[in-house]
């Protein structure tokens, strides 16, 4: 037990020190470009969104909700052995699913927007099941299968819109508005955080993060998926059936990630599927809130804030003459010094392993 809690406090101390350092490297950027206005950009980051009061605060919940659960989706496969680097083709996937049925099924009333998330969990869920089938039956690289799924999805998104009418914006290029129906309640976060465009879709990202962590750690279920995760032989040779949870691993972490999608896009803030040839970004910076929340589905939460709250603070470094961009290179800076962090972590964990058991021969040996 004192071994796993010193893990874990090493763990977070490794994240800690990766913000730093990447917060570190956005104020020298920020001096090489501007050095009269670097140290007022740099305190713009780190307290834009709270000067403009809950306001600021609601955006950053808004930025926040999709990243959260795309976070989650990678560090949920991850604990199970499973590096889900589909989470852009899940995404989109799942976004379609929520704007077809926004748009297609008006009739439904006051259950649209609920049927229309649902539809976004069922198609997220499909394109993780495709993979997982085929790591499980096949034995296919699973980042392979998932880097290619991607494209498909893409590509599939696209001429899906673009060659429906009901669907397509032909002026903007884009998917036409949701119905009224179908966008997520506010759930009384208007008025708390007035102006912003928050709503019930953060409610549901928590719920849903505390629905991943009871499953991993309070149920027979998750034991059995993180058991194959951790030595997939040792689970089969203890009776659990590794290929079927490979599979359903694979499948709820797409179903999260298509839930992300369904948040974005029905959130009613204009956001629309644009017809390009470009992966979701928010797929991608839902492995680095896994690597900085350690693919824990709380850290997962708290890093997926501190990222959003980074991005909201970040808008307002235009009002200095500073390129937002410069967010994007301190989120990388974080994702790489996180992953190193790990990397350092599994040698220590090596070393230590490798000096417990040379301690045990030599207390053998005495003994004998």
């Amino acid at each position: 037990m004192k071994r796993k809690n010193k893990g874990n406090y090493v763990g977070v101390l490794s994240s800690v020190f990766a913000i730093v350092i990447g917060l570190f490297v956005g104020l020298v950027v920020l001096i090489l470009c501007n050095p009269a206005q670097a140290f007022p950009g740099f305190f713009t980051i780190l307290t834009g969104a709270f000067t403009h009061g809950m306001k600021g605060v609601g955006q950053v919940f808004y930025y926040a909700t999709p990243i959260i659960l795309t976070g989650l989706s990678v560090g949920f496969a991850f604990k199970t052995g499973v590096f889900n680097i589909g989470t852009p083709g899940q995404f989109i996937m799942g976004a379609f699913g929520a704007v077809y049925v926004g748009i297609m099924w008006e009739q439904l009333g006051s259950a649209h927007w609920i049927a229309a998330l649902l539809a976004s969990i069922v198609m997220g869920a499909v394109w993780g099941l495709i993979p997982g089938l085929l790591k499980a039956y096949f034995n296919v690289n699973v980042v392979i299968s998932c880097i290619m799924m991607n494209y498909i999805g893409m590509y599939l998104v696209n001429w899906s819109v673009r060659g429906n009418k009901a669907l397509f914006n032909t002026l903007r290029n884009e998917s036409k508005n949701v119905a009224a129906t179908a966008v997520i309640p506010k759930m009384g976060l208007d008025k708390v955080f007035a102006g912003s465009s928050v709503n019930g879709g953060i409610l549901i990202a928590v719920a849903v993060v505390i629905l991943i962590y009871v499953l991993l750690n309070k149920t027979a279920f998750g034991y059995e998926l993180k058991a194959v995760g951790f030595n997939q032989d040792a689970g089969k040779y203890a009776g659990i059936n590794e290929k079927r949870n490979v599979v359903a691993a694979m499948v709820i972490a797409g179903a999260i990630a298509g839930l992300a999608g369904g948040l974005l896009y029905l959130a009613g803030t204009g956001k629309h599927i644009e017809i390009k040839d470009v992966l979701a970004s928010e797929g991608f910076t839902g492995i680095s809130v896994a690597l900085l929340g350690l693919s824990h589905p709380i850290g997962v939460l708290f890093s997926g804030l501190f990222i959003a709250y980074l991005t909201a603070g970040g808008f307002y470094l235009q009002l200095f003459e500073f390129s937002t961009e410069i967010i994007d290179i301190i989120v990388a800076v974080i994702i790489y010094f996180s992953a190193f962090a790990l990397i350092v972590r599994s040698i220590l964990a090596k070393l230590r392993e490798r000096k417990a058991k040379g301690g045990e021969k030599s207390e053998g040996g005495d003994q004998a």
